[in-house]
């Protein structure tokens, strides 16, 4: 098993003493709670604070854990609207630590890891939510030529390209056989949406706790955790912050479901949607059932390879990742469960029409038949990832937004 919380501070020191001016060691290192992707230090030197994310030690699915990628787009957005940490220095050499790693600043900001902002008094959330919503429409508005990022993703269909990579990815972190996770991937590629063009910069995991914020107002200092980023569709990112709220609150969860948001002073889906749109000039959103559940399949795929990273022992915090993984199955089932309840509802599936689209609520119903399909309660406690939390919170699947 690989001890990813341990970091050898003397090689470190060795290796940024030679190739990080003003770097000055020796140093301590701290590893940072939660994560389970690139284990992420806080360094201690003698030259200040600096903050060292690397590659998860071991065998690694191809594409996965893309340290080097992170390091570029956040150098190359140091000069726009959008807020990052300064990029230090970034080491390939596997025989230094291990795996690759980068070096970046210490921001000293608030991070806010549940979504009600509980510590917030009532008139200081919805300017953080506010922030949020601008940092997004910024990342989406970057300049891909100016940055330097115009080859930081391949043309075509964001969503095809996607979904036959996390497809690829699932496969191969796949412990068991999840039959609702094998027909998500047939509905996503049935109604697969044509390329409407839109080419931006997306994060990937867009949500508030992979932000920081100023700790005197609602500015945000840096957007964190760029593993995921490519260039895309933007509504991706945008389906993924609504989805992320229509999750139960707590722990794991981190959601919004259930909370009476006017009374907390936070914004409603819509409402940052319409914000959103706003910002960026757009006066109507198609499709967005299907970028909901695309979201939703993702975050199944990525929890199943934290689950496979446990097994492996490369798990950043294992007892954590054996539990998330453990959602997969009923974010499948849930998500089954929603597309045709709505199908049977407005006799809609996305893109399709005519014969297929009848054909493929009837083949999802014979899927659905075997067992009933009532909303899952794990029995935990309140921190249960479950996408029957996603129903009501807009009008899913029906693409209207």
């Amino acid at each position: 098993m690989t001890d990813t919380s341990y970091l050898d501070t003397k090689a470190v020191d060795a290796w940024l003493n030679v190739h990080l001016e003003g770097y000055q060691g020796p140093s301590e290192a701290q590893k940072f709670a939660g994560g389970q992707s690139n284990p992420t230090f806080q360094i201690r030197a003698q030259s200040g604070a600096y903050v060292l994310r690397r590659k998860p030690p071991g065998v690694l699915l191809k594409s996965a854990h893309a340290v080097d990628r992170e390091f570029r787009v956040q150098s190359a957005l140091k000069d726009t609207e959008v807020p990052v940490a300064q990029m230090h220095i970034l080491c390939e050499d596997d025989n230094v630590i291990g795996s690759a790693f980068y070096v970046m600043d210490m921001v000293k900001g608030r991070n806010f890891d549940d979504p009600r902002l509980p510590d917030l008094a009532f008139e200081d959330r919805k300017p953080v939510i506010q922030e949020m919503n601008r940092v997004l429409a910024a990342i989406h508005d970057v300049d891909l030529v100016k940055a330097g990022l115009s080859d930081f993703g391949p043309d075509g269909n964001y969503y095809q390209r996607q979904t036959d990579r996390w497809t690829k990815q699932y496969r191969a972190s796949e412990t068991e056989t999840i039959e609702d996770m094998d027909a998500l991937m047939v509905w996503l590629e049935v109604n697969m949406p044509q390329d409407d063009g839109q080419r931006t910069l997306v994060h990937g995991d867009y949500r508030i706790d992979n932000m920081l914020f100023s700790k005197s107002s609602p500015a945000c200092l840096a957007v964190l955790d760029w593993e995921l980023s490519t260039l895309g569709h933007p509504y991706a990112d945008l389906a993924s912050v609504i989805m992320q709220w229509g999750m139960a609150p707590g722990t794991e969860g981190r959601g919004l479901a259930g909370v009476d948001r006017k009374a907390q002073g936070i914004m409603e889906d819509q409402e940052f949607i319409d914000a959103y749109c706003a910002r960026r000039g757009i006066s109507e959103i198609k499709n967005f059932g299907f970028y909901l559940a695309f979201c939703c399949f993702r975050m199944a795929g990525i929890l199943q390879g934290v689950k496979k990273r446990a097994l492996d022992g490369n798990a950043s915090n294992p007892e954590r990742a054996l539990k998330m993984g453990r959602h997969v199955p009923e974010i499948a089932k849930d998500l089954l469960e929603q597309i045709v309840f709505e199908a049977r509802k407005s006799e809609y599936v996305d893109v399709k029409s005519g014969v297929s689209a009848r054909l493929s609520i009837t083949a999802f119903e014979n899927l659905l038949s075997t067992a009933e399909r009532r909303l899952l309660r794990s029995g935990d406690d309140c921190t249960s990832i479950r996408m029957s939390d996603f129903v009501g919170i807009i009008p899913a699947i029906t693409g209207k937004v």
